[in-house]
Order: structure tokens, then sequence, then C-alpha cells
């Protein structure tokens, strides 16, 4: 599958340990950003009961599912410790401070 790499903004529109929502088509993609500003994309639902992992806690390279905790790992979408399950990830790059999110293409 190509990639088409689409810029969704500017870094400095993601806050420091938050994220930004991009759709596409049906499905929200998040785009966090750490406190040391790497960035990641991950679909915007939790593997456990689908909570809106963008309105997370977003610490030590995870972000915490705001419904019922669950620690997702940014960098893998697996969930941590015991949990079991993952977020679909999504290339993400950044050109200079353009946010570059590529989106899969058939």
């Amino acid at each position: 599958m190509m990639q088409n790499w689409v810029a969704i903004g500017s870094l400095n529109d993601i806050p420091r340990r938050g994220a930004r929502c991009v759709k596409n088509g049906g499905m929200t993609i998040a785009v966090f950003r750490t406190a040391d500003d790497k960035i990641y994309a991950l679909e915007d639902k939790c593997p456990h009961r689908n909570g809106p992992l963008s309105q997370g806690i977003v610490h030590d390279g995870c972000v915490t599912c705001p419904l019922h905790n669950w620690v997702i790992s940014l960098e893998t979408g697996k969930a941590q410790g015991a949990d079991e399950g993952e977020a679909a990830m999504f290339p993400v790059r950044l050109d200079g401070d353009t946010v570059m999110l590529a989106i899969g293409m058939s």
C-alpha cells in the first residue's frame, strides 16, 4: 500500500503532552505531542472500550485512556501492563515545523 503524506498543521497547533484530532473518512486519528516534542499518531479509540485517547493524559511515551485508565504506548499502540490490545498506528513526521501524516492509499 502506498502512503499519501498530508500536512495537517504546525507542531505548535498541538499542545505539549496533548493531542489534536484529524478526520480520515469515518475514522478519527489522534496526533500526540510529548513533552520533548516527539509526535505520534494513533486511531482515537482505546482498544478496551473505544474511549477517546485524544482526551487522555500523555506521559512517559504513553497515553492513559480517560475512561478506564488503560495505558497505551504511543510508539507501538499496544496496551501496557496486563491489558491486551492495540490502537491502530499511523506514520507521522515533522517537515520543519509542519506535521505530516501518512494516510494509506490502495
